[in-house]
């Protein structure tokens, strides 16, 4: 099975940053996208930033853009999650999914982390 594995999580003050780390390890053969979510308190799942595994191309919600970066690491399955200019509406569990193909039955998968939680506030 694929597991991922998150990190960087905290707390830190409006306007301040945070770097978080996602592992994947397991049964991998090939990724097709990485991303991230967040859940706010009280609130639904909702997209974050994503980036394509082969050509590194990212998209990002309206939300975050232009204070998120998503990137991912050369050698390794790891995703990471830059996060500037910090805002209160910024709290939430933050939760990475990878899909992809692995090398066992079935081919596809489509895995999620188990959460960090990022509070922002004074």
């Amino acid at each position: 099975q694929v597991r991922l594995v998150e990190s960087g999580g905290g707390l830190v003050q409006p306007g301040g940053s945070l770097r978080l780390s996602c592992a994947a390890s397991g049964t991998i053969f090939s990724i097709n996208t990485m991303a991230w979510y967040r859940q706010p308190p009280g609130k639904g799942r909702e997209f974050v930033g994503g980036i394509k595994w082969t050509d590194r191309q990212t998209i990002y919600a309206d939300s975050v853009k232009g204070r998120f970066t998503v990137s991912r690491d050369n050698a390794e399955y790891t995703v990471y999650l830059q996060m500037n200019s910090l805002k209160p509406e910024d709290t939430a569990v933050y939760y990475c999914n990878a899909d992809g193909i692995q090398t066992k039955l079935p081919r596809d998968f489509d895995s999620w982390g188990q959460g960090t939680q990022v509070t922002v506030s004074s």
